[in-house]
């Protein structure tokens, strides 16, 4: 009998009875293996199996006094005088998902403890064998417990995270928003001593700078023994522009005597005044100009040592200057982190959702098996 019914399957004589048993008979067993077989598992998963995840939130803004906002909430604080930071924003949110807020968060290893309770479900927990867990897999298992997501448009950064317990869940979303805010201090701790740190080492300089100026100009003064050539230099021109006077005077008088009074005993005394005026003016003028020791001499070299102090001096007030900006600019641009919404305390587990999960699984294995059984209906019409 069964070689005759292979016989008329090869020629295509079996009759439609028994062909449309044998089709429904596999399609009853696809529809088991595709669709009953696979949501029963989805039951028995979600239903005994799955554990509870509690899902704790958490919002807040990075805002710096000095920073342009895009816009939304960003516009509301720039109105009060803040802005977005979104810099801040988002290295606050890398650093959320990196290893080192898990170091952080992992201290006394309290996260392996509690993503590996015995109440947790062997399908959900970290480490369900209970092997010696690495870092490494430990970190990849925390990135799905943990995101943050950035609205660009209001500038509300949303910090969530899933855990087995709501204690656990508030705890964890807690702790990460204090390191970010710890993140952004240390930011700006930085980014401001820099900038101040810099300009405080150009004053440093720049008073040195003043200081060796200072000594060298007052050194010179004291080993040639002059205050200020130029002003000493017109007080000795108005001198000497004096004894020419007297000179000139004196000559008259001795001219005059020698014409009318030769025998004049005043002669001789204003002889000897005259002699004693020209050289009172020589000497006048060696002092000067003319020696290597004269006003003229001198004066090259003191005006060049004090134009270096007057540099010095003027870039120790642009550096001072400088000093003060960079503070007040850094005052500016530091960026605070604000809390929009508090970590909440999960009272109900959002996850998993299973009768969703249940249907989604039923309406896949349904597509799944009308596409096979297309498939199928279309390979033995091709052989038929």
């Amino acid at each position: 009998m069964l070689k005759v019914r292979e016989t008329l399957l090869q020629t295509g004589r079996v009759p439609l009875p028994v062909k449309a048993r044998e089709t429904f008979a596999r399609m009853d067993r696809l529809f088991l293996i595709i669709v009953v077989l696979p949501t029963l598992l989805a039951v028995i998963y979600f239903g005994l199996l799955a554990s509870d995840v509690y899902v704790s939130e958490s919002q807040f803004v990075v805002r710096s006094p000095d920073k342009p906002s895009t816009g939304g909430l960003g516009v509301l604080l720039k109105s009060t005088g803040f802005s977005n930071a979104g810099d801040e924003v988002y290295a606050a949110q890398d650093y959320v998902r990196s290893r080192d807020a898990l170091r952080a968060l992992n201290k006394s290893d309290a996260v392996a403890r509690a993503y590996h309770a015995n109440d947790v479900s062997i399908f959900d927990r970290f480490n369900p064998l209970g092997l010696t867990g690495t870092f490494e897999d430990l970190y990849r298992y925390y990135q799905g417990k943990v995101t943050v997501q950035y609205d660009t448009t209001s500038s509300v950064a949303t910090l969530t995270v899933r855990a087995f317990t709501p204690k656990d869940a508030l705890r964890f979303n807690r702790q990460l928003l204090e390191l970010s805010e710890g993140l952004i201090n240390r930011l700006n701790t930085r980014g401001r001593n820099d900038v101040v740190q810099t300009a405080a080492h150009e004053v440093q300089d720049a008073q040195i700078e003043a200081r060796n100026a200072a000594v060298a100009l007052a050194a010179y003064r004291n080993n040639h023994g002059v205050v200020d050539p130029e002003e000493q230099a017109k007080a000795q021109l108005e001198m000497i522009s004096k004894l020419q006077d007297e000179l000139i005077g004196a000559r008259v008088q001795l001219q005059q005597l020698q014409q009318m009074a030769p025998e004049n005993p005043q002669v001789p005394l204003l002889t000897t005044r005259i002699s004693g005026l020209e050289h009172q003016i020589a000497e006048q003028k060696g002092e000067v100009a003319g020696g290597h020791r004269s006003l003229s001499a001198t004066a090259v070299q003191y005006e060049r040592l004090e134009l270096e102090r007057q540099y010095a001096d003027r870039r120790l007030a642009a550096a001072m200057n400088s000093l003060q900006d960079a503070e007040d600019e850094a005052r500016r641009k530091q960026a605070y982190v604000e809390r929009i919404e508090q970590p909440s305390l999960p009272d109900d587990p959002a996850e998993p959702e299973r009768l969703r999960g249940i249907i989604a699984t039923f309406a896949l294995g349904l597509i799944a098996w009308g596409i096979l059984r297309l498939l199928f209906a279309g390979v033995r019409e091709h052989h038929g």
